[in-house]
């Protein structure tokens, strides 16, 4: 049963949301894969225009396939690497020549930056907080005008829960998403005079394509979330209330509520999707 607890779940979180995201224009960075991913389907399947920025052409193309056939309106995929800010400019150009403006920018991509402190170089750190930080800044900078000229906004940054819980191996990462939460609280307040709802979602332990990797490099199967919970706890000392972890098609819904016109009150919030973790 644990093997196919992934599957699913994917299955039942297939259907319209309803979340009122007809025709709204949404970009989701770092939406090829993973939690990014899974917030751009949802997107797509309440019928939005759906844009995905990733450096990879071919995972675009194929995420672009994929959103039109889950009821996107329209889809369209920007290759940029959001280290370059020319490239992030350019993105963001795309897609006021295409839609004119924009309600929703989801900023997924997380520093891929492992290590204990001991172990991290200046050039380590400097590139967490590039790629997992500044990445993100540049994004919302050159989204802010396209957001403006719409009747209503959203801005979700991805955090992790592991600011609250730290793992040593983990140092320039749980860094660098702490920063996140905390620009996006400031954002919060700076764009409220525009009404630009400004929210942090921070997900637990979820079988993304990083845990897999390290799942796979510890011989468990990653599709068991199970088992992965279980390594979780016995390697990293991180249990959660639920037995396991989760699946990224369980987070994708939350993330589109936050960022959608049903979400019509909260900014500045941090949002865990933890699988119950706090107290464990």
């Amino acid at each position: 049963m644990a093997s196919s607890v992934a599957k699913s779940l994917t299955e039942r979180m297939g259907h319209k949301m309803d979340l009122g995201l007809a025709g709204a224009t949404v970009v989701v960075q770092g939406g090829t894969q993973g939690m990014g991913r899974a917030a751009a389907e949802c997107f797509a399947a309440d019928g939005a225009k759906v844009a995905v920025l990733a450096r990879t052409r071919a995972d675009l193309d194929k995420t672009v396939v994929h959103l039109l056939e889950r009821g996107a309106t329209d889809a369209v995929g920007l290759r940029a690497d959001i280290t370059r800010p020319d490239e992030v400019t350019a993105a963001f150009d795309q897609v006021r020549d295409r839609w004119g403006e924009l309600n929703i920018l989801v900023n997924a991509t997380g520093p891929n930056v492992g290590g204990g402190f001991e172990d991290l170089t200046d050039a380590d750190w400097f590139a967490a907080v590039d790629l997992g930080v500044l990445g993100m800044v540049r994004c919302v900078r050159a989204a802010l005008p396209l957001m403006r000229s719409a009747d209503w906004g959203r801005i979700v940054n991805i955090s992790a829960h592991s600011t609250k819980r730290q793992t040593a191996s983990l140092t320039a990462y749980t860094a660098a998403k702490a920063m996140v939460t905390s620009i996006t609280k400031n954002l919060s307040l700076s764009l409220a005079k525009d009404e630009i709802l400004v929210n942090t979602v921070s997900p637990g332990s979820f079988a993304s394509e990083g845990l897999a990797r390290w799942a796979t490099g510890v011989d468990i199967d990653p599709d068991d979330l199970y088992a992965v919970m279980r390594g979780i706890k016995e390697h990293f000392g991180h249990p959660a209330h639920l037995p396991r972890a989760g699946a990224t098609s369980e987070i994708g819904p939350v993330i589109a509520f936050v960022a959608s016109r049903r979400n019509t009150y909260m900014t500045g919030a941090n949002v865990n999707v933890d699988g119950g973790s706090d107290f464990c």
